[in-house]
């Protein structure tokens, strides 16, 4: 293949470019108001896991001397940071410029933001008598000047960087005043809501976020120091947050990675943040004593930081400033009531949420944990929610005499801490747990459970391409197909043993697991597709994923583009390659969708000559997950289940509403066209009720 300077984009950039995307929604007047602001949170939030991850890894190349030219996509380590920096402080400009149009907005709601000037007469005793009972309690306020050791800032949290100054009496030899700075740190505090919801005024709500009220009653934190003025600015720091694992012997797995999330709180710092209206002075103290130098990434921001927070921002009862709620639809054909096994026995199923309930899930583990004929349950972890039903359930199957066996990922990406905890849990409870392949996440998602019946051991699982957590699944879209294929299950549960055995390497003839066959399985197919094509046959690929950025993938790509192949590729987040370049890409046509729910299922969709193959898989075309994890793609042989992904992915192709259009200059523009107006995620759950209704029709 001819390289070409634009063959493919940088994936920091490009991701970059999908927060941008989230950002348009915070800005789209056609978004309720109050889900605009948490869209902003939402913003601010990857943010923050990007300079922990994607730019602390790059910063760690120009550390140790290293240009990195083949890693970042032929740039140079060192000006890639500079041109994120260049990139993240246009975005933060413009997120404030948003924040600004959205509480004006809200104003004509009757929403009112004040700040601690604003604060009126009959606000100020309830804003006084709030701080004393519940914020000063939890205040950590240190004064800076006589400490020979600056203090260790924690990881993204917001701090107050105090001034006070005080013009002493005495005078120096030229007959000037002496001019006292005295320097403090107050550090926001996490287990209060950001947002202060004051008492309603007639038909108006007020809020003043807990920054300004703390700023409010400064005095009654410092009533020991005489000053003529005080001044109080945000600043956050954001920390290297790569996991360093020790060699020791001597610990176990859980204690190493245990210790390597508390190392997290001494990593470098990679970004500074601090309020742009903060006085010179005062930022240079700061910088001089954290020893930040103008080479890092600093970046001026607003009055407010960790807009993370605004995820969280109180409904106010205000329902129509918000998305309506769905009512989770169920599977067609498949009950909660009665039996799942027996429904699964007779065939597939497929779930995708959130359109249909999670509760299948939960209720084919508590079936699988009472049934007298069940015997053991397999299933792999990466996210559980904070109160999980699903780990309730497999220790309810212990209780009830199941052998249960979890292979747990304690290395998932800032759930290390809570899957630790839940992984001392389950183990006190006497579930079997496994830690994982050596060099290897695990980042499956597949279940198995085994039954007797009639003296012979028969096998029900689910295989799906989201995390098996009843929080999540409310906002992330996810396929999980049920089915007691037990061919398909056999190799599931041959997977597991590779966990156990994780120096034999298995041979599959249905599923495609990575590390070892995921790559070459669907280069085989793109293979089929361009033969395809020669021949002069009708020849596509369609693909669904939150990211794609293995060149390798790319150029196959490219070459299947370049013999005629029409593919079109549904990518949510990063995209590494240039759709619609003439003699490399013109066959290949990229879309994303950013919307009220999170896109997360990865599909693959081959034509093969008029008979579909179709595969469901955990797997994006990255390079970590097709060399660095256990990744497990399932093939779908039921002709209805076929079907219904066809007819999801064609009614995503078809968004013009919430769609973004892939290109070499990164723009973002919308998908127009002259056809109707289709929000593809509202028109999916219609899609699921129609199907629904037509049921009760035929009935």
């Amino acid at each position: 293949m001819i390289k070409t300077k634009n063959q493919y984009i940088n994936r920091e950039i490009s991701w970059l470019m999908f927060n941008d995307r989230v950002l348009q929604e915070s800005a789209d007047k056609n978004v309720p108001l109050i889900e605009r602001l948490r869209f902003l949170g939402i913003f601010s939030n990857n943010l923050d896991e990007f300079f922990k991850v994607r730019y602390a890894t790059i910063k760690r190349i120009v550390l140790a001397g290293k240009k990195g030219k083949s890693a970042l996509g032929g740039e140079k380590a060192k000006d890639l940071l500079a041109e994120i920096t260049e990139i993240v402080i246009n975005q933060q400009s413009k997120s404030l410029e948003i924040h600004g149009d959205i509480e004006k907005e809200l104003e004509s709601e009757g929403i009112y933001f004040i700040n601690e000037r604003e604060v009126s007469e009959s606000q100020a005793k309830f804003v006084k008598n709030y701080f004393l009972e519940k914020v000063s309690p939890q205040l950590m306020t240190i004064v800076l000047n006589d400490l020979n050791q600056f203090p260790l800032l924690k990881d993204t949290e917001a701090y107050l960087a105090v001034k006070m100054v005080h013009k002493a009496k005495d005078i120096d030899e030229n007959e000037k005043e002496i001019v006292e700075k005295r320097y403090a740190l107050i550090e926001i505090p996490k287990g209060i809501d950001r947002f202060v919801v004051l008492p309603r005024e007639g038909d108006k709500d007020y809020i003043i976020i807990l920054d300004d009220l703390i700023r409010f009653c400064l005095a009654r934190i410092f009533p020991m120091f005489e000053y003529e003025a005080i001044s109080a600015h945000m600043i956050k720091i954001t920390r290297d947050a790569e996991l360093d694992i020790d060699n020791d012997l001597s610990k176990t797995f859980i204690e190493k990675i245990s210790s390597s999330v508390q190392g997290r709180k001494i990593s470098d710092p990679v970004r500074f943040v601090y309020d742009k209206s903060i006085a010179r002075d005062t930022l240079e103290f700061l910088k001089g004593k954290m020893r930040i130098e103008d080479t890092d990434s600093v970046i001026p921001g607003g009055r407010y930081h960790n807009r993370r927070d605004y995820m969280d921002f109180p409904s106010l009862g205000r329902q129509d400033l918000m998305y309506d709620k769905i009512t989770p639809l169920p599977v067609k054909g498949l009950s909660l009531e009665g039996s799942l096994l027996e429904r699964i026995a007779e065939k597939d199923y497929l779930m995708y949420a959130p359109y249909h309930t999670f509760s299948y899930i939960i209720k084919f583990l508590r079936e699988a944990a009472l049934d007298p004929k069940v015997k053991s349950i397999k299933i792999t972890v990466y996210r559980l929610a904070k109160n999980s039903q699903v780990a309730a359930s497999l220790i309810n199957a212990v209780k009830n005499g199941k052998k249960v066996t979890m292979q747990i990922e304690l290395r998932a990406r800032f759930d290390e801490q809570a899957n630790i905890k839940y992984a001392e849990e389950l183990q006190a409870e006497g579930v079997k747990l496994i830690f994982g392949v050596p060099g290897l996440k695990v980042h499956s998602k597949i279940c198995v459970i085994e039954r007797e019946e009639d003296d012979l051991i028969k096998r029900y699982g689910f295989i799906s391409t989201g995390n098996f957590n009843e929080s999540t699944a409310k906002i992330y879209t996810d396929y999980t197909l049920f089915t007691a294929n037990a061919a398909i299950l056999k190799e599931v549960k041959i997977v597991f043993d590779f966990f156990e055995t994780t120096y034999k390497i298995y041979k599959y003839k249905h599923l495609v697991v990575s590390p070892h066959y995921t790559k070459s399985l669907f280069k085989k197919f793109i293979d089929n597709e361009i033969q395809s094509a020669k021949l002069g046959r009708d020849a596509y690929i369609k693909i669904k994923m939150n990211s794609f950025t293995s060149y390798e993938m790319v150029d196959k790509l490219y070459e299947a583009s370049r013999a005629g192949v029409k593919i079109q590729l549904i990518i949510r987040g990063v995209c590494c390659l240039i759709p619609g370049v003439e003699g490399m890409s013109e066959n290949i046509e990229a879309i994303s969708i950013v919307d009220k729910f999170l896109e997360h299922p990865r599909v693959f969709i081959f034509g093969n000559e008029g008979n579909p193959k179709i595969y469901i898989s955990s797997a994006d075309w990255m390079t970590r997950n097709l060399d660095n994890r256990v990744e497990v793609g399932c093939p779908i042989y039921d002709e209805d289940i076929k079907q219904e992904l066809i007819d999801t992915f064609e009614i995503s192709w078809g968004d013009n509403v919430k769609a973004r259009i892939f290109n070499g200059e990164q723009n973002n523009i919308y998908k127009k066209n002259e056809q109707p107006k289709l929000r593809s995620q509202f028109a999916i759950y219609d899609y699921y009720l129609n199907k629904i209704n037509s049921k009760n029709r035929e009935v």
